[in-house]
């Protein structure tokens, strides 16, 4: 269980001011890096204080940024808004609860995690605790996408892509069971990568991957990336994209078990940049690579590294218990 962090006063500093651990540098490997990030740019800390902030996504018909923290069973929003902002840290509580809505307790880590915009601007959820992906409808309350496979309840559905025809791919890792892949609710006997029609049909991708986590597209679309957070075998996988939405076999894209002794993490969240980079957090913080799988460089976080989202001219990157933002050169 993570240490529950009392929250501190850090807003759009340098480096945090009450968090463990070092203060976030970025590691330059190849002049190819300066394509996404230009030189001399700084990690900014935005907040800080959380006791697991995950799967950001920002809103750009609301300008701000909402990211999950999963223990407190919360989405916030940055910047601030309405009676709940915080002051203290330049966020607002945007849902309690976000990802549990029983009346017991459930686990260490009950909340939201995963979070997308869809087209049409609808916030679309992956729930630890409801193990569900779930669709925030406009002016209502919420609807369930998915929540089972064959008649069975997902484990806890942990990260989402959004495909422009409206397939929603989405992993199940047991992260978010109480008991985790020994949980007694458990139902499904493996760790899946799923899709989901905007009409809520289920199909099953892969069930190769011991722990899928992250997932993103290509910007065309014709390939699928998928982390894997085993520490026996932490790497990102690429999968083409087929016509009819299923993929074809795998290759490994990038393998960060060389990487495990030099920083903490292991690949989880990722996306990828214009520019063809992919932005994965893993072993330091946010690993850069190129499309042909060349490690670039990294923003080292100096703790484990959860994911990462683009918003207007900057990246944004939730960190353990910051939320974190770099400048881009391009988008």
């Amino acid at each position: 269980m993570r240490l529950h962090l009392l929250f501190c006063l850090s807003v759009l500093s340098s480096s945090p001011l009450c968090a463990a651990g070092e203060a976030p540098s970025i590691e330059r490997l190849s002049p190819a890096f300066d394509q996404s990030i230009a030189p001399g740019t700084g990690v900014e800390t935005l907040a800080t204080g959380f006791d697991w902030s995950e799967g950001p996504v920002w809103d750009a018909n609301q300008e701000c940024l909402l990211f999950s923290d999963v223990p407190r069973n919360t989405i916030y929003r940055w910047p601030a808004k309405g009676e709940a902002a915080t002051d203290a840290t330049g966020v607002s509580v945007f849902m309690h609860p976000s990802g549990f809505t029983g009346v017991s307790g459930y686990g260490g880590e009950p909340g939201s995690n995963g979070l997308a915009i869809d087209a049409e601007g609808r916030l679309l959820c992956c729930e630890h605790g409801d193990r569900r992906v779930s669709v925030l409808t406009k002016g209502g309350g919420k609807q369930t996408l998915a929540d089972a496979f064959d008649g069975k309840r997902f484990n806890s559905p942990n990260d989402l892509a959004i495909h422009s025809n409206g397939d929603v791919y989405f992993t199940d890792p047991p992260y978010g069971l109480p008991g985790k892949e020994k949980d007694a609710s458990r139902e499904l006997p493996f760790c899946g990568v799923f899709r989901a029609t905007p009409g809520g049909v289920v199909t099953l991708l892969t069930s190769e991957l011991a722990r899928p986590n992250g997932v993103a597209l290509s910007r065309d679309e014709r390939t699928l990336y998928v982390a894997q957070s085993d520490p026996a075998r932490p790497v990102i996988m690429a999968y083409p994209l087929k016509d009819d939405g299923t993929l074809g076999d795998g290759r490994v894209f990038f393998d960060a078990k060389p990487l495990l002794a030099t920083g903490k993490g292991l690949p989880d969240g990722l996306k990828v940049h214009g520019s063809g980079q992919v932005f994965s957090t893993g072993p330091g913080g946010v690993l850069v690579i190129a499309p042909d799988g060349t490690l670039l460089g990294r923003i080292l976080t100096g703790r484990p590294t959860a994911n990462v989202a683009f918003g207007g001219e900057h990246l944004y990157i939730t960190a353990d218990d910051l939320l974190l933002r770099v400048k881009l050169a391009t988008r």
